[in-house]
């Protein structure tokens, strides 16, 4: 095991249908409400120009709306916050439309849908849309991509003591690849992970060789949500951590032998 290390969230963004912000879905992971059936049904993704948003695909428009929530609690300029987005596997529906088209009839294959395919798109949205010249990534690991996306976030904080913007985003899935890779409801979550935060949950973080342990249940609201992929159980194990005192432990796998062992303080 590495020497744990610690850092502060001094920001969440989150966003699922029934609850588009981290107050809604903090309410339902404490069992103070349910989901709200009255909430919109896709993310304003408001720091995207309007022409942007229009053409922008599912993944980007979520990743821009956890990505707003996060640095504007944590009262940070996203233009000066290295980022990291992390997906299980970015815009399925988009691949899918390219692997058919290829298939059909290659020559009518849209440049902008290629455009959004790639795994970076939220990434390169986002830095151009807030004006961000500093580092950027685009991460995945399959069903491990929420906790090497964090773990990539961590790193980069604790190497730099800096603030990092953390965002892992899924949506729907469809065509003969859903078949490989489900995934019926977009979920979205951004961090900003300070190393010197005052306020927010604090994180104890280091590196374990071996399996993961189980994560808990989710709250029976979410089950749903956790059970559509594991990148959701995932990071809907840690925001209840946060959610709901008092302090927890959460193993998240990276791979069949590594996982990030976190103790929680919120």
């Amino acid at each position: 095991m590495s020497a744990p290390r610690a850092i502060a969230v001094a920001g969440i963004g989150a966003w699922m249908q029934g609850a588009p912000d981290w107050p809604a879905l903090r309410g339902v992971l404490r069992g103070e409400h349910g989901l709200a059936g009255d909430a919109p049904a896709k993310p304003a993704a408001n720091a995207l120009p309007a022409a942007e948003r229009r053409r922008a695909p599912d993944g980007v428009r979520l990743a821009a709306e956890v990505a707003t929530q996060a640095c504007a609690m944590a009262g940070c300029d996203p233009a000066t916050l290295p980022c990291v987005f992390a997906s299980t596997h970015g815009e399925l529906a988009i691949t899918d439309y390219v692997c058919e088209t290829l298939a059909r009839a290659p020559l009518e294959l849209s440049p902008t849908k290629f455009h959004n395919s790639v795994l970076n798109a939220p990434a390169g949205y986002w830095t151009i849309a807030t004006g961000c010249t500093a580092a950027s990534s685009a991460v995945t690991a399959h069903h491990a991509s929420f906790g090497a996306g964090l773990l990539e976030a961590l790193a980069l904080a604790a190497a730099d003591d800096t603030p990092v913007l953390f965002a892992c985003c899924d949506v729907a899935s469809s065509g003969p690849l859903a078949e490989m890779t489900r995934t019926t409801l977009a979920f979205g979550v951004a961090l900003v992970l300070s190393p010197a935060a005052a306020g927010g949950a604090r994180l104890r973080w280091s590196l374990h060789h071996g399996d993961a342990a189980a994560l808990p249940p989710a709250a029976m609201a979410l089950r749903t949500v956790a059970g559509d992929n594991p990148a959701n159980a995932q990071a809907l194990a840690l925001l209840a951590a946060i959610a709901d005192p008092p302090a927890a432990s959460l193993h998240l796998p990276l791979s069949p032998e590594l996982s990030l062992d976190m103790e929680i303080t919120p």
